[in-house]
């Protein structure tokens, strides 16, 4: 059995539909968004553990670069695993109220890109949208293999820049560039973007992803993470893969 095995039978039509009618919550109803994209990844690294292990990850530990507020804590907890977010902002950490924050049991604010964990102290290590958040990608995901054991799981997904996502909620006009679909945004509604172009938003490619995970020799596959099994060729196919693949999952395992 290949190691995307499992999440491939998930990985269907219907799954891609589903997922992308609710990005539209995303702003108006973040705990319905998040919680269905919880409760997906959740799956989806559940799956990706078993097609390694032949067993599933129950009571293993979890290391979430990025946590926010605990929408992901809830579905991992549910699935069986032990969970540990990381998260920088404290407004992003509270933002899902009490109830999310007594339910997610352990949270660190502390920043990616220096996770403050040992070196091969966790099963699994996720960073799900935030390498696209961070000026130095590649050294938070040099951190994740870092603190995760041998053997075990590192999953880095990430909105790749010219793909329909990549502006975020300033739309298309990143296609316009990125600081120009930047001022557009502060110009219409009179502040900047959450996700503002230089500070808090970067360019990523499917390029740089997959060259620097080859590079690390730990790289086990990678696919886009919102399409149905049967579109996963266009990974591999350069350029076209940079406006179609939208976010790129890495998958790898640190050797022993």
């Amino acid at each position: 059995m290949a190691v995307t095995d499992l999440f491939a039978r998930r990985a269907t039509l219907r799954r891609s539909v589903r997922l992308l009618s609710e990005f539209r919550y995303e702003q108006r109803d973040p705990a319905r968004f998040y919680g269905t994209l919880a409760t997906d990844t959740a799956g989806m690294v559940s799956d990706l553990w078993q097609g390694i292990h032949r067993e599933r990850p129950v009571a293993r530990s979890l290391l979430d670069v990025g946590g926010g507020p605990g929408y992901f804590a809830t579905a991992f907890t549910d699935a069986g695993l032990r969970y540990i977010g990381v998260e920088p902002d404290p407004s992003e950490m509270h933002a899902g109220g009490r109830i999310l924050a007594r339910e997610a049991g352990t949270f660190v604010r502390a920043s990616g890109l220096a996770l403050p964990f040992a070196d091969n102290s966790v099963d699994i290590c996720l960073s799900s949208n935030v390498a696209e958040h961070v000026p130095q990608p590649w050294q938070l995901g040099g951190e994740m293999l870092r603190v995760t054991r041998p053997g075990g799981l590192v999953v880095l997904s990430y909105t790749v820049w010219l793909g329909p996502f990549g502006g975020h909620e300033t739309g298309l006009a990143h296609y316009l560039g990125g600081a120009r679909a930047a001022a557009r945004y502060a110009r219409k509604h009179g502040h900047p973007a959450k996700n503002n172009y230089g500070s808090s938003l970067f360019a990523v490619s499917v390029a740089d992803g997959l060259n620097w995970a080859a590079s690390t020799g730990a790289l086990v596959c990678a696919f886009p993470r919102y399409h149905p099994r049967w579109a996963w060729w266009l990974t591999s196919v350069p350029v076209l893969r940079e406006f179609l693949v939208s976010n790129l999952v890495l998958v790898l395992q640190p050797q022993y």
